[in-house]
């Protein structure tokens, strides 16, 4: 183990003193953070949103990072080496022996970090992070290509969707299908949602998103652009897999309850439906959003 790092923990006692360590909740940081995980339109008024976690906060652009707050024990496994070298790679230590991360943080005790945190086993590290503005042509014009793959010009568009878990996964998977980017409708879950942010397991910071404020005139402008729209639907006469899908093309998924509404149905191309056995009369939106994704 190299000199320094031996110091840095013999004098971990010595440092966790001299460390200005946050415990009220009456905390102005403290407060911040609890406002933006709770309410979106604190998240709208500050134009920022939370991560957290380990590999989730080593990925974010230090140009996007506002504020980023470690619990004391999470501090004392980074500082002594104690942490996944593939997420944190501490190269240097400042000449007081403290770690350096390549941005400034602030300390939190343990018991005020998992009060605060929003998942159950806090990994005691997270960050305010500067929210991410795209236009309708930064999706529409976007290209996703991979070597040995070919290139593709996709598109989902959901329409009044609700439930946080469903659209974390469908920002996942759509990384993973090579999608250019998603369309919500401005009554869908906030995409900053904590457990929104969570489930997409990174991938909100590489997934354009554009919130429309008018999912149907937004629509029109789509089709201008020659996209082709599939909206899964039960009413289809067509399976998901018939269609002919090449060129420039998207898909709809409807709110959870209610399906894609009448006016936005009727500006798809095509109704599609997904065949089931049994009594299922539908799926769930995001495993239906990936069926089709990866059609």
């Amino acid at each position: 183990m190299p000199l320094h790092m031996k110091k840095l923990i013999l004098s971990m006692e010595e440092v966790g003193n001299r460390m200005e360590i946050i415990t009220s909740e009456t905390n102005k940081d403290i407060k911040k953070i609890i406002g933006l995980l709770e309410k979106s339109k604190n998240r709208r008024k500050e134009d920022s949103y939370v991560v957290e976690g380990l590999k989730m906060v080593f990925e974010i652009p230090k140009e996007d990072i506002r504020e980023v707050y470690i619990s004391k024990t999470c501090y004392e496994n980074i500082a002594s080496g104690n942490v996944d070298k593939k997420i944190v790679d501490v190269k240097s230590f400042n000449k007081e022996g403290e770690f350096e991360l390549g941005f400034s943080y602030k300390v939190i005790s343990d018991a005020l970090f998992k009060k605060i945190s929003d998942t159950v086993t806090p990994q005691g590290i997270l960050a305010i992070v500067k929210r991410k503005h795209y236009k309708l042509n930064d999706i529409l014009n976007r290209k996703v290509k991979k070597d040995g793959l070919p290139d593709k010009q996709v598109i989902m568009i959901l329409d009044d969707l609700r439930d946080p878990g469903n659209l974390g996964t469908i920002i996942r998977t759509c990384e993973a299908a090579g999608v250019s980017g998603i369309i919500l409708s401005k009554e869908s879950v906030d995409i900053y949602n904590p457990k929104v942010v969570r489930s997409t397991m990174g991938a909100i910071l590489r997934v354009p998103f554009y919130e429309s404020e008018d999912l149907k005139e937004d629509i029109k402008k789509i089709k201008q652009e020659n996209f082709k729209l599939y909206a899964a639907h039960l009413g289809g006469k067509k399976l998901y897999n018939e269609v002919k899908k090449d060129g420039a093309y998207g898909f709809i998924i409807g709110n959870e309850a209610n399906g894609i509404s009448d006016e936005v149905a009727a500006l798809a191309d095509e109704l599609v439906i997904i065949p089931m056995y049994g009594n299922v009369e539908s799926l769930n939106a995001a495993i239906a959003a990936s069926i089709l994704m990866f059609s």
